[in-house]
């Protein structure tokens, strides 16, 4: 089951496949695994062994407790997510157990992704000291890959901000079984593209206050 649409796809065909996607398509046990650390991932045998892979982008995106509130605002609006080929309909609330649409536009049809968000964690030491916000989300029957993906922002000791990126995924259809070298490159291309969308955003929101 993939969902496909000719043209950039509506509220209602979205609306659709959230209807027909069903449950998580991966193990219980990894729900909310993409919230623990890198390193942590990669130590732990069980993700290897059931053939997770594992992506991980951090990028220097400011400095400052707004920049951080900025770049917090643009995960809440999926800014990070809205590029000419893949975006998320932006009123879909960021709170766990909504689920939405990534949709990709791949070489001729738009693909429809269905995911669920399975976090989110927010925290705060002081009113000017390290914060950080985040949340993650995890694929759905009909997705083409198994798994979670987490996006956070950070607000560190030295006042930088960072936009993080984890992921661990596999496949879960056999198109992306077939193509998963492409897969694992449009990861990589969705990294950038979506830091690339955060500091356009960053940089606008600084530019018209």
């Amino acid at each position: 089951m993939v969902f496909l649409s000719w043209g950039r796809p509506s509220t209602e065909q979205q609306q659709q496949v959230i209807s027909k996607s069903g449950t998580f398509n991966y193990d219980s046990k990894y729900r909310g695994a993409s919230s623990k650390s890198v390193s942590k991932l990669k130590e732990d045998s069980e993700v290897n062994k059931d053939g997770f892979l594992i992506n991980h982008s951090r990028v220097l995106v400011g400095s400052g407790k707004e920049s951080f509130d900025k770049g917090k605002q643009a995960l809440q609006n999926w800014k990070h997510i809205g590029m000419d080929w893949a975006f998320v309909d932006p009123k879909t609330p960021v709170q766990t157990g909504s689920k939405f649409c990534i949709c990709v536009k791949e070489v001729l049809p738009w693909v429809m992704l269905p995911l669920q968000v399975a976090y989110v964690d927010e925290s705060k030491k002081s009113r000017r000291g390290p914060a950080h916000f985040g949340y993650g989300s995890g694929t759905l029957e009909g997705h083409l890959l198994a798994g979670e993906e987490r996006f956070s922002i950070e607000l560190d000791g030295d006042g930088k901000v960072w936009y993080d990126i984890t992921s661990l995924s596999k496949p879960a259809h056999f198109l992306s079984f077939l193509g998963y070298p492409y897969v694992k490159l449009r990861q990589k291309h969705f990294a950038h593209h979506s830091s690339d969308a955060v500091l356009k955003h960053l940089s606008a929101s600084s530019s018209s206050s």
